[in-house]
Parts: C-alpha cells; structure tokens; sequence
C-alpha cells in the first residue's frame, strides 16, 4: 500500500463495510439492517461490475492504465489480491450477520421455510403456487446437451441442478433454471398459522417442485444450488462517426450483456461435478474472484423485504421548508430570496411545485433543466411535459451516460421528444452531472431567470433516502451561468467558451479545480501568515491526488481541515507532521450522505459552496459540474450548524485512520449525537417558529 494514498478500490470496500456495521448494529430496526444487507450486495455488485472489471482490463492492457486513471505506483494485481482477501472476509462477516437476523426474525414470527421443512398444509400451497405464478416462467436448459453455455445475466440467480436415478449414481445431468424474480417477486408469504408468518424464497419454491418440473426424465434424485455471476459492465462505445450517439449507447448497451464475467458467487455445498463445469464453461480459472457463499444469493431484492415486520419506529416524515410554509407559490418566495432545501428533512415537493408553477404560468416562455437519474414514476417529467403542452419552450439534457440508468434514460428520451420537449444528449467523452435549472418569464417586457442549482438528483424516490442541498434562487449572476452552461450544451461543437465565461458558478473541467486550489492555498497563505485558517469539506469521496497533496500541504502549515466523507478515502490524514490534527469521519446511518459542502474559514468572511461535484478526477476533470456559491447569510449559518452537528457526531460517525479501522468515532461528552436525527430537529424546531 502507498505511503501517502489508500488505493481507491481499498478504500471504497472500506465503506462498504460501514454499511455491513450497521446490518450489525442491534439498535438499527430490524427491518432496517436487512436493508442495509441489500445495499450491501448491491453495492458489491456494482463495485465488481465495474471497478474489478476495470482493474482486470487494466492487466489485459497495460497501457491503458493512464487512460483508466490507475497510477502506475498502484499494481492492479496486487490490489485484485486485496480485493479478493477482503472479500471473503466481509462474506463471512455477512453470512453470520444474517444468521442473527434470522434468529431475530423468529422472535417476531417470522420464519423462513425451505423446501424441505413444509407441512402437508404448506406443500398444497407451495404446488398450488408454483402451477398459477411459477411455471409458464421457468425454461430449464439441459446444458451438457447445448455446444455454449447460454448468457447468464448479471442481475439474475440460477439454480444449477443435478439430476440423477438412485440406483445409478453415475448417469447424471447438469440442467440450469433462471429464478424469475423480476416477473414474480423473490418472496412468497405462506399462511399464517398460530401467528407465525412464513416466508419462502422463489428458489425454495421453484426446488420443491423439480420433480415435477423434470418429471419427463424419469430422475427420482435431485440437488440444487444457487448461482449468480457478476459481468464486466463498462460501455465499450466506440467513436465510428457515422453512427448517432444514441446508436452508440444502444450498441454499448448491446455489448454490455457479452461482458466478462468478473465474479462468480456460489453457494458453497454446490455439487462439485457441477461446479467445475459452470467454471470450465464460463472460461474463468480459479485465480479468478470465484467466491463461496452460502445458501442464499442476490441480498439486494432484501432492501425491498416484505412489510411483515411490527416496529414502533418509523422513518420521519419530510417537511415543508419555513420559508414556503405560508405560501401558496414556491415561485413567489424565490423571486424575493434564496431558498436552500435540505432534502430528505425538507421536502422535495417544492422542487416538483417549482416546476409545476412554471408549466401553467402563462408569463413563463422557458425552462432549462438538467437530469441524471429520474424516478421510475417522475413527477419531474409530468410537469415538463404539461409544460410543453403549454406551449412553454423546454429543454432537458439527458445523460445517457448515467451509469446503468442508460436504457431508463433512453425511454424517457423518446418520451419527452413525442411531447415536443427538445432533448440534449450530452458531450462525447464528458458526462452532465449538474444539477441546474433555469426558468424564464417575461413580465411587462422585462425578464426574470430563477431556478436551481443541486447537489443530487431530480428523483423523488431517492430524494426520500439521499441527503442534498438545493438552492433555490433568482440570483441573477448564478442565472447567467447557468444559461451559460446550456448555450454550451446546446451547441458544444463550437467549444466551450460559454463554461469558460462563467463568473459566479464554479464549473469542472474548466474552472473548478484550479479555483479549489487557489481556495486551499489562501488558507496556507493565512495559517503561514499566524492567522486562523480552517476547511470544512464534506463528499462522497475524496481520491484526487492532486488535491489530496494540497490539503497535505495545508495541514503541514497548520490549516485546521475537518472532513467528512461518506465513501471514498484515499487520503492518509494521521500524520505527526501536522500540528493540528485533522478530523476526518465517515457517517452511514439511515440516510445517505449525499451533499457536497466546501467551506474556506477566509480571515472570517468565510466562502461557501455546495456542489455536485465530488473531488475526484473524473468529476473534476471529465465531467460538466456545478459549484454554487452560498451568498445569503443565513442559509450559510445553516449549512455551518448542520456540518457542527454532524462532525460532533459519537453515534454513527466513524474516524477515517489510516489503517481502515472503521472504529466509531469516541468523545468526551456523555451526551450521545446522532447528527441525522440532531439535524432533522434541528430544521424541523425552524419550522415550527415560521
């Protein structure tokens, strides 16, 4: 491992395990911890799907590695070596987590049943079940009899069964069964009986009935065992300058079902004739991240379990921001001042209301939006369209490249243009991954410009679970930019003058970088100078080198620097060398962490901005993002006690060492604070005086 940097997929497994602590934490809901089981696995899914994935291509191609941002001092082996170690452990660790909660989950009633512990009762309705919902589902391949193992898709689980005749061990067949969750749902609840809710898993269901699903061939033995693969899930898009765009994507999409496999997760009592075949067949070897497990696969269905566990916990409830509490038009409030709305406290209604307002004003003539990652249902895109069809200019640019959001995007792409909505399909080579609105009205001649500025996504579906800031504003300078920002999404070929000429907003890859240092470097200047100097910086992640080695470089002159980072950490902040000891803290708790917030002490005229943007190269240097400033003084003050709360927090925050330790962060003080539900008071007793 480096002496000054934790490599980024390291650090990142190091998150993860934050999640798995707190599947662990008894003083989570049960409920709750199952969830965080899921996210868990969904989160290794995709840590494979694409970080493996691009440390194995790394290998295969050795002078990628500047292309793919892997510093030459980093070995992609060595790390795949970590990577599978760590693994392993945190399997373990899961698999005993999940056996307690199973033991928990009898407590309150519930059980799960597996095929071979059913009633006569239970076996009826297990048959029953399987002939009405399962079967016109399940297509078992016989695979020994097929030349090529068929394409086992990444999100699915399979039943690798062996077959055989009691009196004759040696005559044997492989057969593969797809467990159909997306068409039935994972879970099947049986009657209750005595108060005792039963649970069965699909695959359960499916195994009681291989029998009769095989009952053709005559076999009176069967075994079966659950399988998942994990695949290479990067968009190998190619640049043939005949092909459109969206031809591209769709094609990149096409070519991500032939990715690599890059995981391979069994349960480990697989019958091993059979495993070494589905080994051999998928050309993988056993240096390759082939992981045992037990008897359960794919935990990410779990963050949606069954609503069958009583609690007297639930999850608070958003509310109104106290500015918009005694109004009807969210609009009105904005034009007079800024507003900031700190979701999931605040609700993320007012942004749909925003939007609305502007679809019916008759004085409103456009609205320019950005959009990332929308809401299955999106309440977002029912108000631009009502919009269009009121004759309102409107332009949305679509990131197709938002990553396994890309075939969602491209419906809503055909959605919005079928309503007259003129779609921007991004930049070649650059992802839009700011959040900005702009809406424009003309009223007696003149014209007005409000609209937004975000650190997350306009989904209202993750707005409930993600925490972000978003600022609310008619502030003219901030409107100029961010017309600025679509004058170059709009016409990018011409270059991106219009990114350049931004005066207010700071905007990656043009300005935001350099701007930061310059920020750190004031500090440096101050705190050499004798003069207090502080940063504050809460994000994702934090892996840019360069930046990393600049708050190095502050610390060493004495800059106080606290950090608050939820993911990524590549930084090694414990050092003897820096006078002042920088406090650096990781919070997972029942809301994701997902605001960014700089905050530069600056001789005590503090500058502020929240951003989109985390400091990483590919959001600095290969992304459009936006960085806000916070101007209003008292949305400043805000934002300050909420990031005071959260670096006091003894409950859920973990101290970022060096060594990964994840150890919950100690205080002094007796009184315990957990910042997310300090924080929700917090904002929740501002709403009451309003």
């Amino acid at each position: 491992m480096s002496k000054l940097f934790i490599p980024r997929d390291i650090s990142w497994l190091s998150f993860n395990a934050r999640v798995l602590q707190e599947a662990n934490d008894p003083s989570v809901p049960l409920k709750e911890r199952i969830r965080f089981l899921g996210i868990y696995s969904n989160n290794s899914d995709e840590f494979f799907r694409v970080r493996v994935a691009t440390l194995k291509r790394m290998i295969e191609f050795s002078e990628k590695r500047k292309l793919l941002n892997m510093h030459l001092e980093e070995n992609p082996q060595l790390i795949l070596d970590q990577i599978q170690s760590i693994v392993l452990r945190h399997q373990n660790e899961f698999n005993r987590i999940w056996e307690g909660i199973v033991k928990e989950l009898k407590e309150h009633k519930i059980v799960f049943l597996t095929e071979k512990r059913l009633s006569k009762e239970q076996q009826l309705f297990v048959r029953q079940y399987f002939d009405e919902k399962v079967r016109s589902n399940v297509i078992p391949l016989m695979i020994e009899s097929i030349p090529q193992l068929p394409y086992l898709r990444e999100k699915s689980i399979y039943l690798g069964v062996v077959m055989r005749k009691k009196e004759s061990s040696l005559h044997q067949k492989f057969a593969l069964i797809e467990v159909p969750v997306s068409v039935v749902g994972r879970f099947v609840l049986l009657p209750v009986k005595n108060g005792v809710q039963p649970i069965m898993l699909l695959e359960d269901i499916i195994r009681f009935n291989l029998p009769n699903i095989f009952s053709y061939f005559e076999y009176d033995h069967f075994s079966s065992h659950i399988f998942k693969v994990t695949k290479d899930a990067e968009l190998d898009i190619d640049n043939e300058v005949a092909s459109s765009f969206v031809e591209r994507i769709e094609k990149g999409l096409k070519n991500r079902r032939k990715g690599k496999t890059v995981r391979f997760v069994y349960d480990k009592e697989m019958d091993s004739g059979l495993l070494e075949y589905l080994i051999r067949r998928q050309d993988l070897t056993h240096s390759s991240n082939i992981i045992p497990g037990g008897r359960i696969h794919n935990y990410r269905h779990f963050m949606d379990f069954p609503d069958v566990i009583h609690s007297r916990t639930k999850r608070r409830s958003s509310f109104t921001h106290p500015e918009l509490v005694n109004t009807s038009r969210v609009t009105e409030v904005i034009l007079k001042k800024d507003i900031m709305l700190n979701s999931p406290y605040h609700s993320f209604n007012s942004v749909i209301d925003l939007l609305r307002e502007a679809a019916m004003d008759p004085d409103v003539q456009s609205i320019k939006i950005t959009a990332y990652r929308l809401a299955e249902r999106s309440k977002i895109v029912n108000a631009l369209v009502n919009a269009a069809r009121n004759g309102k200019q409107v332009t949305v640019m679509l990131e197709l490249k938002a990553r396994f959001d890309e075939e969602a995007n491209l419906e809503w792409k055909k959605v919005l243009e079928e309503e007259g909505v003129k779609v921007l399909l991004g930049v070649p080579k650059m992802k839009i991954h700011a959040k900005v609105c702009v809406i424009k009205k003309k009223i007696n001649k003149k014209i007005i410009q409000y609209g937004f500025v975000s650190t997350g996504n306009l989904n209202e579906k993750t707005s409930r679970i993600y925490s972000d800031h978003c600022l609310l504003t008619a502030n003219r300078n901030i409107m100029a930019d961010v017309n600025k920002i679509f004058s170059y999404l709009e016409n990018w070929k011409n270059g991106n003058t219009p990114l350049k000429a931004c005066k207010t907003l700071l905007i990656s890859p043009i300005t935001m970088r350099a701007k930061i240092l310059e920020l750190i470097q004031n500090e440096i200047k101050n705190a050499t100078s004798g003069k207090k100097a502080g940063i504050i910086l809460k994000s994702n992640s934090l892996s840019d080198k360069i930046l990393i080695n600049k708050l190095y470089e502050a610390a060493k002159a004495g800059v106080e620097i606290k950090l608050i980072i939820r993911g990524i950490f590549c930084a090694k902040m414990e050092n003897k060398k820096f006078p002042i000891p920088v406090k650096a803290i990781s919070i997972v708790d029942e809301y994701l962490e997902h605001g960014r917030v700089m905050m530069f002490y600056n001789k005590g005229k503090e500058i502020m901005y929240t951003s989109s943007a985390d400091w990483m190269v590919r959001n600095l240097d290969h992304r459009v993002e936006a960085a806000v400033p916070i101007l209003d003084k008292s949305i400043r003050e805000e934002i300050n006690n909420i990031l005071e709360i959260q670096l006091s927090d003894n409950v859920k925050a973990r101290a970022l060492d060096n060594n990964l330790s994840n150890d919950y962060v100690k205080t002094v003080t007796k009184k315990k604070v957990r910042s997310q539900v300090e924080t929700y008071n917090y904002l929740y007793n501002k709403t009451l005086k309003a």
